[in-house]
Formats: C-alpha cells, sequence, structure tokens
C-alpha cells in the first residue's frame, strides 16, 4: 500500500528548520553577561484551555520526568486501557466502563480517536524565550511515533507555535509482514498551529489553535486460520495462530480513511475582575471516514482465500458487487458564550451553546454497462441531513481550603432526538480524603447508530411522517455513584493509596450486536448485524444493566525502589452479557530503581512492569462501518504482558530502551488484541526525547 505523504514531509522539513534554526534566532536571549543559562525547565510553563476556564494563567511546570515516558499507552492522546486490534494506529474501544457525557448530534465513529488531539486540549507555551522539543519511538516490529514542536515569543504577551505528529506501523501478518513495499499498515500525520495573547492588565486572554489529521489504516480483517489450525472440525487451535509471517489474513485490499480538521478559538474578558469574566468559544470540525474494498468477488461458500467478499460471511453487497467505496463526511459549527468568576472558595461558569451540523454519506454504485465515456463518474446513492441544536449548561463550586469542597455541574439539550431532550447532571462533595460523586445522564443514540447507508449495511431507526413510522431509539440513561479515597500513608515514604467504588445502572443502552442468521465458518466470527437497544425498541421496557467497580492504585517507596500497583474489579459485563463485555480484572503493576549516577550528571531507571487482563468475549470489529460490535464465537483468553525498561534522563535529553513482551513463549506463543487479531511479538523499542531552550 502506498500512502500520500507529500504534504507531510513539507510540513516536516519546516518544523525541522524551524526547530534547528532556533538556536540562532534565539541566541541572544539564553545568556546574561556571564553566559549563565537562564531558561530551562522551570522557566517553561503549560498552559492549557483548562487553565483560563477557571480564570488562572499560571500553568505547570512542563514534564521532565521519566515516570511515563517509556509507558506505551502515554505515547498517544488517550491514556485509557484499549482493547485495539493488536498494532500502532489500528482502531480501538475503551476496555473499561466510561460514561458518557457527549449530548446532541455526534458522528459516533470513534475508533480512531486516541490517535488525535482535540484542539481544545492543544498546550500552549509560556516560555519568556523559543522552546521546542521532539520525541522519537521506534520498536523492531516497525511501531513508530515522531513529533516535533517549536513556539516562541514574539512579543511579551504573545506567542506562537507549531507541531508536526507522525504515528506508523508495519504489518506483523500477512503479505507484507515480512517487510519489501507492502509493509505499510498505518500511516498518521497531524500539523498543528497554535497562538496564544493577553493583555498588559490580563483582562483579555486569547486562545486559537488549529489541528488538521490524516489518518490512513489498511484494513486486514484479523488472522485467517487454515485448516491445519484445529484440533478437530469446528475446535480451533489457537497457539497455531502466532506464526507472523503467515500469508493468510481476511482482507487484503481493503483501506479505511479517517480524515478531521478542527478550527478552535477561545477568548475571556474579565468585566469586574475575577468575579465576572466573560467568554466565547467558535469551534468549526470535519470529520471525513470512507472504507474501500475493491475485492468482493468471494461469496460465503467459496473455498478459504483471502479474497476479501468471503470475510464478509454471505452479505451480498447491496447496491456494487464488486468495490465497496463509502463515505461519511459530519462537520459541525458551534458558538458558546458564558459568563465564569472565582474567589477563593466560590466558582462558577455558566454558559449556552449552539451547534449547527450536517451529516452525509454516500455509497459508490456501478459504473452502467453502457457507459463508454472512462472518464464518466461513477454514480452514488446516499443523503444528507442537517441538525440545528442549542445546549445550556455551567458549574458551579464551593472550597474550605483544603478540608470541604461542593461542585454541581450539568448540561441540557432541549427537544431534538427525542421530544424531552437530553442531559447530564453531576455532584461532588469531598470531605478530607473522602468524596463521593453522583453523575446522572441522559443522551440519544449517535448519528451513525441512527442511520447508515453503505454497501454491506443499511438501517433506519429515525421518525420517518411520510411513511407514519417512528422506530426511534429511546434515549440511554446512566446513574453512577461513586465513593472514593485518596490518602498519603506515613507507613512508607511516599505511601499513598488511591481507591474507588462505583455502583452504575445503564438503561436502555444502545450497541451493536452481530447476525445470529450467520453462523461463522472457517472459524471467522459471525457478521455484524446493527445497532440495537438493551430490550425491545417496541415494547420500551427499559431493560437495565448494573455494574459494580473496584479500583485501586497503591503507590510507595521504599528507598531508591517504587512500586506502583493499580487494578480494576467490574462485575456485571461477564463473558456472556448481552450488552457489555469488559473483562473483570485488568491491573498493570510497575517497580523500578531509581538514582543518580556520574556524580548527578545522570538520572536512571531500571524496571520492569506487567499487564494482565482476565479472559472475556471481546467485541468483534467491523471494517466498513467502523464500528465494535457484541460476538459470541471467540473468547480472548487471559493474557499478561511483561516488559522490562532502562530509562536516563541527561539534562535535556531523555531515552528509554525496552524489551516489550519478554514473557512471550512462556505458557502462550502470542495474545490476541481483539478476536483474531493477534498482538505484537516481543520486540526491542527505543525512546529519545529532546528539548530546546533557546
Amino acid at each position: 500500500m502506498v500512502f500520500p505523504s507529500t504534504a507531510a514531509t513539507r510540513w516536516l522539513f519546516l518544523l525541522l528548520g524551524l526547530v534547528l534554526g532556533a538556536p540562532l534566532l534565539g541566541q541572544a536571549q539564553i545568556v546574561d553577561d556571564s553566559t549563565k543559562v537562564l531558561y530551562g525547565p522551570k522557566t517553561t510553563r503549560v498552559i492549557y484551555e483548562a487553565d483560563l476556564r477557571r480564570d488562572s494563567t499560571r500553568g505547570v511546570l512542563i514534564d521532565t520526568s521519566l515516570v511515563r515516558w517509556p509507558q506505551a499507552k502515554y505515547w498517544l492522546h488517550d491514556s485509557t486501557f484499549q482493547q485495539e486490534l493488536g498494532t500502532m494506529g489500528s482502531a480501538s474501544r475503551p476496555l473499561l466502563f466510561q460514561a458518557n457525557t457527549a449530548l446532541g448530534a455526534r458522528l459516533g465513529r470513534n475508533v480512531f480517536d486516541r490517535y488525535t488531539r482535540d484542539a481544545s486540549q492543544v498546550p500552549y507555551y509560556d516560555s519568556r524565550s523559543p522552546y521546542s522539543f521532539f520525541r522519537f519511538i521506534q520498536s523492531g516490529a516497525g511501531e513508530q511515533i515522531f513529533e516535533i514542536s517549536y513556539s516562541r515569543s514574539l512579543k511579551k504577551n504573545f506567542s506562537i507555535g507549531a507541531a508536526y505528529e507522525r504515528i506508523a506501523s508495519n504489518r506483523i501478518v500477512g503479505p507484507g509482514a515480512s517487510g519489501g513495499a507492502d509493509a505499510g499498515l498505518v500511516e498518521h500525520n497531524a500539523a498543528r498551529f497554535f497562538a496564544r495573547y493577553q493583555t498588559d492588565d490580563e483582562r483579555y486572554h486569547l486562545m486559537v489553535s488549529l489541528v488538521d489529521t490524516r489518518h490512513r489504516a489498511a484494513e486486514q480483517g484479523g488472522v485467517l486460520p487454515l485448516a491445519s489450525d484445529t484440533l478437530y472440525p469446528g475446535k480451533l487451535n489457537p497457539n497455531r495462530l502466532f506464526v507472523y509471517d503467515r500469508a493468510q489474513v481476511n482482507l487484503a485490499y481493503a483501506t479505511n480513511t479517517d480524515d478531521r480538521d478542527q478550527l478552535h478559538l477561545f477568548h475571556t474578558y474579565r468585566l469586574l475582575g475575577r468575579g465576572v469574566t466573560a467568554y466565547h468559544v467558535f469551534d468549526i470540525q470535519r470529520q471525513y471516514n470512507g472504507y474501500i474494498d475493491n475485492n468482493l468477488t468471494a461469496t460465503f461458500n467459496s473455498p478459504v482465500t483471502t479474497t476479501d467478499g468471503a470475510f464478509y460471511q454471505g452479505r451480498t453487497p447491496l447496491r456494487n458487487p464488486t468495490l465497496t467505496a463509502d463515505r461519511v463526511t459530519y462537520r459541525q459549527a458551534e458558538n458558546t458564550v458564558g459568563f465564569l468568576g472565582s474567589t477563593d472558595r466560590v466558582a462558577y461558569d455558566v454558559y449556552a451553546r449552539y451547534r449547527a451540523a450536517s451529516l452525509s454519506q454516500s455509497t459508490q454504485l456501478p459504473i452502467p454497462a453502457t457507459s463508454t465515456n472512462p472518464t464518466t463518474p461513477a454514480p452514488t446513492d446516499g443523503f444528507r441531513d442537517s441538525y440545528s441544536q442549542i445546549f445550556f449548561g455551567g458549574t458551579a463550586s464551593f472550597n474550605y481550603r483544603t478540608i470541604y469542597a461542593v461542585e454541581v455541574a450539568g448540561e441540557y439539550k432541549p427537544f431534538g432526538y427525542n421530544p424531552l431532550g437530553e442531559y447530564w447532571l453531576r455532584g461532588r462533595i469531598r470531605t478530607g480524603p473522602l468524596s463521593a460523586e453522583l453523575l446522572t445522564t441522559s443522551y440519544a443514540p449517535t448519528l451513525t447508530q441512527q442511520r447508515q447507508l453503505g454497501n454491506r449495511y443499511t438501517w433506519r431507526y429515525e421518525k420517518d411522517e411520510r411513511l407514519n413510522v417512528d422506530n426511534r431509539f429511546d434515549n440511554t440513561k446512566v446513574t453512577q455513584l461513586t465513593g472514593r479515597l485518596q490518602q498519603r500513608l506515613p507507613l512508607l515514604a511516599d505511601h499513598s493509596i488511591d481507591a474507588s467504588f462505583s455502583f452504575a445502572d445503564i438503561r436502555d443502552l444502545v450497541y451493536y450486536t452481530y447476525d445470529p442468521t450467520i453462523s461463522p465458518e472457517y472459524n471467522r466470527l459471525s457478521s455484524l448485524l446493527g445497532p440495537t437497544q438493551d430490550g425491545s425498541n417496541a415494547q420500551k421496557n427499559g431493560n437495565s444493566t448494573q455494574l459494580l467497580i473496584a479500583t485501586a492504585r497503591h503507590r510507595f517507596r521504599v528507598g531508591k525502589v517504587f512500586f506502583d500497583n493499580q487494578g480494576t474489579y467490574t462485575l456485571g459485563a461477564s463473558a456472556d452479557s448481552a450488552v457489555l463485555r469488559i473483562p473483570t480484572l485488568v491491573t498493570e503493576s510497575r517497580v523500578y530503581y531509581q538514582t543518580h549516577v556520574f556524580k548527578k550528571a545522570l538520572l536512571a531507571q531500571l524496571g520492569a512492569e506487567l499487564y494482565y487482563q482476565s479472559a472475556f468475549k471481546g467485541y468483534g470489529y467491523s471494517p466498513s462501518v467502523q464500528q465494535f460490535y457484541i460476538q459470541n464465537s471467540f473468547t480472548i483468553r487471559n493474557y499478561a504482558l511483561a516488559n522490562v525498561f532502562l530509562t536516563a534522563d541527561i539534562k535535556a535529553a531523555t531515552i528509554f530502551l525496552k524489551v516489550a513482551y519478554l514473557n512471550q513463549g512462556l505458557g502462550h506463543d502470542g495474545y490476541f488484541a481483539s478476536p483474531f487479531y493477534i498482538g505484537y511479538p516481543r520486540r526491542l523499542q527505543l525512546g529519545v526525547r529532546w528539548r530546546f531552550f533557546t
């Protein structure tokens, strides 16, 4: 596969030039008359939009610690545990339960979210001088992350910056796994530009950012078992699938594209000191998703083959028998106006937001046989919908020193998909180390859950007044109560515990499920059926699922040895749950020895980490609609991943060397990240991070 990279290359060389030229541009600022360095990590602060929403411009010092640097989950923009497809840049979904608080129109195609930075979360730097950094991570299996960033102050109160990021991975199974021109699996390029301004009296603040992301992923559909991979007819031997250079995968000609653009502007003006500040947010977004597969000639009863048509398990193409070319484009523009303020004990934030959005879907039809003009555009079938929505929300909090705190926050969207609207409301109370939170929310299904038009899948859960049909889903309603303990203990140095216990009641959950009329053949999964709701939509009987979630994290130090252990135990979403699939136990443990060497010129860590996940029937993945769905034919067995690492910090440079999946071959030859998707084998990873204060 060849990915277009001309634009990405131009941005890369531009940013490299900025960084390498920064010392010459800012040389006069970094030293005084005695050549003493003036700027560095202790003079560079990071400011986020969330800080201004709390009426604070102090920001925080840049993170120079070694703790997170070797941990893979912190290399991306979402550090939560995820079920993925086994490779860097592949589709993923949250592994543990997260209550949704996003209301109104939203596309609902989120499998590549963790690789995209939201423009509202772009970091702005107050460095007093040009500041730049780059990070580079590479493994022997072909996974790669590269990021370079440059920012500088043009005047005392005005700064600009730019950054470029690349995420890539190679195939570890199937054609191209041994290298060559067809080895590329994922190519992700993102550029962002940002600027910040404030007046001398700090009454007016402005933050503006532009983020452009291009993500290309070849879809392989998982490993295709051979006849020799069975113990006996109908029983798969999973240990035979971990031959990483095997030539059989389910899809060989399918590609997913996820392109996103976002322009975000946030500015505030103090009307009456810190007590009353007016603010305005302007946000424009575009998300394009495209799926192409041009090899659909196989049928359900064909012999086992890498021809893509067999992967869809007897689902006859609805419109084009030889080509699937489905396209979805979602656009939205938002304007938010609000007031915020804070004192030593009280803070508030109230706002109103207007959203105008549109959704268009199309799928390519076959070119008529009578067409003799090769340049004639292929006909398409599709639709376009538009949405106009308003939201009201706010936050109010009261703090009494560090002893007592109360916070209430919420948002309401009237009317829309359901006449009663949507809302979320959260209340928190804290006293000393104990806190409690109650969250209740009611939200409509995503736009993709409401309507889909493509070559493989078509559904519609909307009100059609012309046909007098109303098969809309109910709102999903979640009530979650959480108690939490955060306490530092004097028993050992740096001894702390963070534990929480939650009860969640989830009613009328909308989820994707499998087609029960198609039984898996050739050890494949059953095919996706489409969205459904917990309980019959016609009866609207309010079926619910209850979860009990216990989470604990324990950290302590003995001399120069540090321990960090955390785990989440979930009951109620068992391996056979009809609506939710969550591993009962997920843990992560780290231990490392940290010390200074060479007369404190170098800070080093030597350690190990272990991730464990219990067995569960993980979600299947349907690439043509970019959705994970409930399946009942494949159990992801429990597995553990052990890594060892060495990290060193030398002034502005930080490096790590890591052996990932060290325990491969101890018990099993590999593990499944998702059904039929195998994870990376044992490999060596190298990372370099370098900061320039010029």
